[in-house]
């Protein structure tokens, strides 16, 4: 995990607290799940779009249906 070991994450976590207080790290953690939420929502809706213009393009486009207008039947008034 980034070349770290186990002290050095204690350490860095340690002076994280002592920087911000118990307070703040709550807050910090919210944000930051916020943002990660808004993130991978974001790439699911980029993700989603992109397979749908795939699946459009890969379709053929339907042919004009066109009418006989003697086999319309006709609106009697």
């Amino acid at each position: 995990m980034f070349g770290l070991s186990g002290g050095e994450i204690i350490l860095i976590l340690v002076v994280f607290l002592i920087l911000f207080g118990s307070k703040k790290i709550p807050e910090f953690a919210q944000s930051l799940g916020k943002g990660m939420r808004e993130f991978k929502k974001a790439a699911s809706d980029i993700q989603t779009e992109i397979e749908t213009e795939s699946s459009t393009k890969k379709q053929p486009p339907a042919a004009p249906v066109q009418q006989d207008k003697e086999s319309k039947p006709e609106a009697k008034a």
